[in-house]
């Protein structure tokens, strides 16, 4: 680096963690502008900041945040100190933040600093050229935000497009994906997924609305011993003899799964998990097989996942006046129809609320909740009552009375603040919330402003 390229590093690192202090010392948040900032300055300012670190990145359409989280938690069994962006910021300038954010850090003699970074798939390639990441993990692929990423298997190109630029990155990628063993990579490839007794004999097919489904070798379409949910499981094409590849580290049983708390093992070894969903028996897995590469051994991995602790905006449990409200991140169907899948293990009722926003972060492509799986829902009976709210709350609003919610019994209150009152009204204890990105953010805010969860992230 020229003495001007590392001056005109300094001074944007100088300005972005002074913006920093600045937002968190006196307004309580700001988890992107100090990038923004920093990157205005020197465009090329993460490289500067990343040198030191050997870097992780995890990403993939659902499940990144919670990922990204366990695999901090199972990797600080060994290592001091990881800088991470626990707040889902995960574009170029929420990661450049997250540097700025940790400041120069610490670590256990002859350990090189470790960065564990939750990337959006359409920023793999740029943080990758400046960071230089020794592994990448990825979680699944499916339809999400149209409008930025197009069909799936252009999100895969992008997310390729990072791994590419070294060959010797290892990659950790979930087995039972289709997409991720369709294209052969120089890089060393590990692969986890689930191995259970009654996924070796069968032959089904995936619903014909299901992401996914034609092999991607010869477009046949795709055979399963057994599905997890979506695409997901231990599939096969008859045509071409494409199938999945075999697996390094795998669940092996699933004992309980609860809206709370998920109990499984992995290659045999026994764990649990404070947080319900097939879907975050995959997140964990895939923790699980970092913290092997790693030499993080089973019991080491266990203890790490004996915690209560709810990431942001996964299953965050608030307290509003007696109300047990649970809020839960949803932006596509796959993600969407899990979550709803989850919350009807509930064996006590409980009030329904669905926050839409259309903003970038969020995708401004609105389709996707029609392809929700809201009519179990209401059929189900489990709702005593549904409330829509957010920015499109009238496109949510039609989709919940074509699911079968009748209007006169349908609570719309577009104003978060009133979101709140209404939430307070629940005719239940319990309210599950679920929210696209920046209603989150925007729920979050409004609850924080009333005293009802801690300022900031």
């Amino acid at each position: 680096m020229t003495t001007r390229n590392s001056a005109k590093a300094g001074l944007a690192t100088i300005v972005g963690r002074s913006s920093y202090w600045f937002l968190h010392t006196f307004l309580k948040g700001g988890s992107s502008l100090p990038g923004k900032l920093a990157q205005r300055i020197d465009p090329s300012v993460l490289a500067a900041l990343g040198k030191d670190y050997d870097v992780i990145v995890v990403t993939g359409t659902n499940g990144k945040t919670l990922t990204t989280n366990l695999i901090v938690k199972v990797l600080r069994q060994k290592y001091d100190d990881i800088l991470t962006n626990p707040t889902g910021s995960n574009m170029m300038q929420g990661i450049i933040a997250a540097f700025l954010a940790h400041g120069r850090g610490k670590s256990r003699a002859g350990q090189r600093k470790l960065a564990v970074l939750e990337v959006d798939e359409a920023n793999v390639a740029p943080v990758a050229n400046y960071l230089h990441p020794k592994m990448f993990v990825l979680t699944n692929i499916f339809r999400d935000q149209m409008d930025r990423y197009g069909e799936f298997y252009t999100t895969y190109q992008k997310i390729l497009n990072g791994i590419q630029l070294d060959a010797s990155a290892q990659v950790i990628a979930n087995g039972d994906a289709p997409i991720f063993s369709s294209r052969p990579l120089d890089n060393p490839v590990s692969y986890y997924g689930f191995e259970l007794a009654d996924q070796r004999t069968t032959d089904v097919m995936a619903p014909p609305n299901t992401d996914g489904v034609l092999c991607p070798v010869c477009e046949h379409i795709l055979h399963y011993r057994g599905i997890t949910y979506a695409n997901l499981g231990n599939y096969f094409c008859p045509n071409c003899g494409f199938k999945r590849p075999a697996l390094a580290h795998a669940v092996t049983a699933v004992r309980d799964l609860t809206p709370t708390s998920s109990q499984f093992a992995i290659d045999g070894h026994e764990f649990s998990l404070q947080i319900g969903g097939t879907y975050n028996v995959y997140n964990a897995l895939a923790a699980y097989t970092v913290g092997a590469a790693f030499g993080i051994t089973p019991a080491q991995v266990s203890q790490a996942f004996a915690y209560d602790e709810k990431v942001f905006g996964r299953q965050e449990e608030i307290s509003l006046d007696g109300k047990a409200v649970t809020l839960i991140l949803v932006k596509n169907p796959v993600g969407l129809n899990e979550v709803l899948a989850m919350i009807q293990r509930n064996q006590e009722p409980f009030s329904f609320a669905m926050l839409l926003n259309a903003k970038y972060a969020d995708g401004t492509d609105t389709s996707w909740i029609w392809d929700g799986n809201f009519e179990q829902l209401v059929q189900s009976g489990k709702a005593t009552s549904y409330l829509v709210g957010g920015e499109r709350y009238k496109d949510i609003a039609f989709r919940m009375q074509v699911a079968g919610v009748p209007e006169a019994e349908l609570v719309q209150r577009p104003d978060l603040g009133d979101v709140i009152t209404a939430l307070k009204e629940a005719p239940s204890q319990h309210v599950y919330v679920l929210a696209t990105y920046t209603a989150v953010l925007q729920l979050r805010k409004k609850l924080s402003e009333a005293g009802y969860i801690k300022a900031g992230f």
